[in-house]
């Protein structure tokens, strides 16, 4: 069995695969304070007794994240919890896989695993569109480079900037409305920012098309790509577990090597 962890700002992710299906994810807060390492020790081993699940089934490990102070952290917890390898992906996995990633230091291992995800399903050039704590578009070429990246902030994060400078802003549920006319506070929020962000997502592809090439295609991923029915037709498919299939792959295809 193998253990794909991936850790973001929001949220850390730990999805158990085996004989390449996810058979468990369990999703828990990114906490970077003091009691981080107590937190995290308790709740894992909480977990696995809940779940009467048996550490040793786990092989291998991947280990990804785009917070460093919880790098060795979670390296080092990992491998006193399953007593399995843990592998880290970044720059010296990269090259391992021969997997061409410009300023290797620079981009999110999140990002990478996307790429690298993108890459080997769908063999062709693509633009990988992430909506998560951030927006994200990764361009990756079908020759296994990384052409380059564009960020924006995600929609949770754009309406928690916008209600934290607010008075008296309601709590905004994540729908997309009819109407781009809004007749209320809520509804104004929701024509404004996730029609807004409909719109970003065709610009930017355009734009990155209009440089690369209009046949690269567009597959989308990220907790809250489901809010952007709109978009539907511009992506050949939206994958939930891209990111976390993609952590996958890197162990795999570093096993073989």
């Amino acid at each position: 069995m193998i253990l794909a962890v991936d850790i973001g700002n929001s949220n850390v992710v730990l999805a158990f695969s085996e004989e390449d299906k996810w058979v468990d994810n369990w999703r828990i807060p990114t906490i970077k304070d003091r009691e981080s390492n107590y937190f995290y020790d308790v709740e894992l081993r909480s977990r696995l007794l809940e779940a009467s699940f048996d550490a040793s089934q786990v092989d291998d490990i991947i280990l990804s994240t785009v917070v460093p102070s919880l790098r060795d952290l979670f390296k080092n917890l990992l491998a006193d919890i399953f007593k399995a390898p843990v592998t880290l992906v970044g720059p010296d996995l990269y090259d391992r896989l021969s997997f061409k990633v410009p300023r290797p230091y620079e981009i999110g291992t999140d990002l990478v695993a996307n790429a690298f995800s993108a890459y080997h399903t769908y063999k062709r050039d693509c633009i990988v569109v992430d909506f998560g704590t951030a927006l994200t578009f990764t361009t990756v070429s079908e020759e296994g480079y990384v052409q380059g990246v564009a960020i924006a902030p995600g929609i949770k994060t754009a309406m928690k900037a916008l209600s934290s400078n607010t008075a008296q802003l309601p709590e905004i549920p994540l729908e997309l409305p009819d109407s781009a006319l809004g007749q209320n506070t809520t509804h104004a929020i929701q024509a404004g920012i996730l029609w807004g962000y409909v719109g970003m997502a065709k610009e930017v592809i355009a734009k990155i098309r209009a440089e690369v090439g209009t046949h690269y295609t567009a597959v989308a991923t990220g907790g809250l790509s489901f809010v952007m029915s709109p978009l539907e037709g511009l992506f050949h498919e939206i994958d939930r577990d891209l990111t976390m299939n993609g952590l996958r792959l890197m162990l795999e295809k570093s096993k073989e090597i």
